[in-house]
Order: C-alpha cells, then sequence, then structure tokens
C-alpha cells in the first residue's frame, strides 16, 4: 500500500525492479539499475511476459489444485487468466512494502500495471527499443499501452526519438522523460587509437537490427584499400552462424575474429587495442529499432572514434566528425570509406577519440544518468504522496 508515513524519504526507498529475464547477458542497463540505484532493490522477473518469479522461483505454482485445475477447464469459473498471477503480484508489492516499481521494457510494464494501480505504488515505464518500435510487439502489447500511458506516473525513453515515438504512440509528453543508458568511465577508458594496429571492433548481439552482415561487407571492402585491417566482433545471437559462414565465403576468415560473449572487462580489453567501433544499425522491416547502444557509448568512453549509422540514440551519442563518423543507413559503401579514413589515418583516430572520451565522460556517465534516472522515480514518489 501506499506509504502513509509522513515522510518516506526519511528512510531508505524500497524499488521493486522487474524485467524480462534473470540473467541477460546483454541487457547491462538492468544490472546498473540495480547495482546503482539508491534505494534497496527487491527483483522480479517476468519470464516471456507471462509468469512472475523472484530470486526463490515463480510467485504462482504451475500446479493447481485438481478441482480448481478442472474448475477453469470446465469454465464454471470466471476468472481471467491472469488473476492469479495479478493477485500474487500485488501482494508481493505489499509484503515487500515497495514504495515504487521500476519496469524494464514496456511490455513488462503492462503485465505489472494493474497491481500498481491497485495498490497505490508509483510505476515507471522504463523503454528501451523494439519495445517502442518493433511492430509485432506493437500488435501484441501496444494495445494495452493507452492504458499503461494514464496508470505509469513516468515513462522512460533512452533517446530522442524514442520519446517522439512514445508521444506519437499516445503518451503524455508531461509523462515522458528523455534518459539514456549510462557507462561507466572508470572502466572503458585507456583506448589509444594512435598507437594500435588499425583494429576495428564491433559488440552487440547478432540480431537483424544491429546489422553484422552489414558491418562484415563494409569490411571487406576496407580490407581490400587496407590488407593490415582487422575486425574483432563480440556477441552471439541468431544471426551469429550466417555472419560465421560470410566470412568464410567472403574469405575473411584469417582478418575476422568472431569472439562470442565476453565479459565487460574483456570488452574493455579489447576496445583498449584497438583503432576504432563500428556498428551499422538499421530499422528492420517491421519497424524494430535500437535505444541507444550501450557498446557505443562504451567505445566512446573508451577513448575509441565510432562509426556507425545515423540511427536512433546513436545519432545522439556520436557527433558526426567530431567524435565519429555517421552513415545512412545501409550505406556500407560510406561506412567502408570511414573505416578505410581511420585505418590510414591514426592521428585523426585518436582525435576523435578523444573528443569522443570527453563527450560520453560529460553526457553519459553512469553517475549522471542514474542520478536523472533517480530524479524522476523520485518525482513519482513525491506526487503519489502527495495524492
Amino acid at each position: 500500500m501506499k506509504s502513509t508515513a509522513a515522510n518516506i524519504f526519511e528512510r531508505e526507498q524500497i524499488l521493486c525492479v522487474i524485467s524480462p529475464q534473470e540473467n541477460a547477458y546483454s541487457q547491462t542497463f538492468v544490472h546498473a539499475h540495480k547495482q546503482y540505484l539508491p534505494a534497496k532493490i527487491v527483483s522480479l522477473y517476468a519470464k516471456d511476459y507471462e509468469n512472475f518469479s523472484d530470486d526463490n522461483g515463480p510467485l504462482v505454482g504451475t500446479e493447481l489444485p485438481g478441482r480448481l485445475s478442472r474448475a477453469l477447464q470446465r469454465r464454471l469459473l470466471k476468472l481471467d487468466p491472469d488473476f492469479f498471477q495479478q493477485r500474487a503480484m500485488a501482494n508481493f508489492l505489499a509484503d515487500n512494502k515497495v514504495d515504487a516499481v521500476l519496469a524494464e521494457f514496456g511490455p513488462t510494464a503492462t503485465l505489472v500495471m494493474e497491481a500498481c494501480d491497485k495498490m497505490n505504488v508509483p510505476l515507471i515505464a522504463h523503454f528501451h527499443g523494439y519495445d517502442a518500435y518493433r511492430q509485432r510487439t506493437l500488435e501484441t502489447f501496444g494495445r494495452r499501452y493507452p492504458e499503461l500511458f494514464e496508470i505509469a506516473d513516468a515513462i522512460v525513453a533512452v533517446s530522442r526519438d524514442m520519446q517522439a515515438q512514445l508521444i506519437n504512440l499516445g503518451a503524455p509528453a508531461d509523462k515522458v522523460h528523455y534518459n539514456s543508458c549510462g557507462v561507466e568511465p572508470s572502466v572503458f577508458k585507456g583506448a589509444d587509437p594512435l598507437n594500435s594496429p588499425p583494429t576495428f571492433v564491433a559488440v552487440g548481439r547478432f540480431v537483424d537490427k544491429k546489422a553484422p552482415h552489414l558491418t562484415l561487407l563494409a569490411f571487406q571492402a576496407t580490407l581490400e584499400k587496407c590488407p593490415e585491417a582487422r575486425l574483432v566482433m563480440i556477441g552471439d545471437g541468431p544471426l551469429w552462424e550466417a555472419c560465421r559462414q560470410m566470412t568464410v565465403s567472403l574469405g575473411l576468415s584469417s582478418a575476422v575474429e568472431l569472439q562470442g560473449v565476453r565479459s565487460q572487462a574483456e570488452v574493455a580489453t579489447v576496445m583498449q587495442q584497438a583503432r576504432a567501433f563500428v556498428q551499422h544499425s538499421i530499422t528492420t522491416h517491421d519497424g524494430d529499432s535500437e535505444g541507444t547502444p550501450v557498446a557505443v557509448l562504451e567505445a566512446g568512453a573508451s577513448g575509441l572514434p565510432v562509426v556507425s549509422t545515423r540511427h536512433a540514440g546513436i545519432k545522439d551519442a556520436v557527433i558526426h566528425e567530431k567524435t565519429g563518423l555517421l552513415v545512412a543507413e545501409g550505406d556500407i559503401h560510406s561506412m567502408a570509406e570511414h573505416m578505410t579514413r581511420l585505418a590510414k589515418d591514426p592521428q585523426l583516430a585518436a582525435d576523435l577519440g578523444t573528443a569522443g572520451r570527453e563527450w560520453v565522460s560529460s553526457e553519459y556517465s553512469m553517475d549522471k544518468r542514474i542520478k536523472r534516472l533517480w530524479s524522476i522515480i523520485e518525482d513519482s514518489l513525491k506526487k503519489a504522496q502527495n495524492f
């Protein structure tokens, strides 16, 4: 229930962070929110956007008593299929004395919004990418977005494009807050493009919107003009095997290294030894889009110039010809030209990288972005208390 104390800020706030998966390696921003937000964190998961679970397992048992199960199957009880999940969620919020809920991704927020509304617990819906754009997601969960936009106390977008998109979808402009994810400059640092070999690094899931195959094609053209160039690709995903096959069929096996998933520390080390970071993000046929890719921020903080596309939050994070070089989506020829330019001009890479670290450290530091997110949560708590 909503706190009736004179001032809930006289004690540590209890924040429930609910996310789709418990250990998604690519969702470093979720781990950062849990680690750095100044509250007592209670974690919940909504696997496949369905059943709630905490660190001890499902909130609702998978086996219903025989009599109740048969009654539901015969439709003798007119209960919403989500009834038990919602009741369990409401009880969880009450039992844990949760002050506010941070729902990572829009679909997750739609699952928890009824319980938050019932228990008068402020809900902050944090969108990250596909949840604001992808057509099949909007068809499945977007029909509940109007209700979410009404119930949510705050809505967070990680790029300027996404902020506009959510407003276009019907979110009240005064509820939508722009706040990108952050990066820790003390972890990502030390790149030396001037003295590093012409090695390009790409970090991210091998999925359509990150278009790793287009990065490979751009690198192929770069290699023709700069035979000493190398490409290191970190991550995995549904396109990994196709990209491995491409490296073989295009004769790139000796110049491209597919490293798979690596830890944050390992990624930081690879970036320290590279000339530049590359990523060819695109909008897919069903509208799927990035938010602001964390790897782009990590590269900038490391001191690497970024070669990428004018896509979503990338164009917020990378200043063309100052901290990196941008091309239109799908323009692998211009991307190859930029990569060749950096391969042959280490001083340019160093200058762009230095400016990139200054920019990212100033505008996208973890400290700044966490403080901004916490201020949004605090404002929601204050409004709820004064309601």
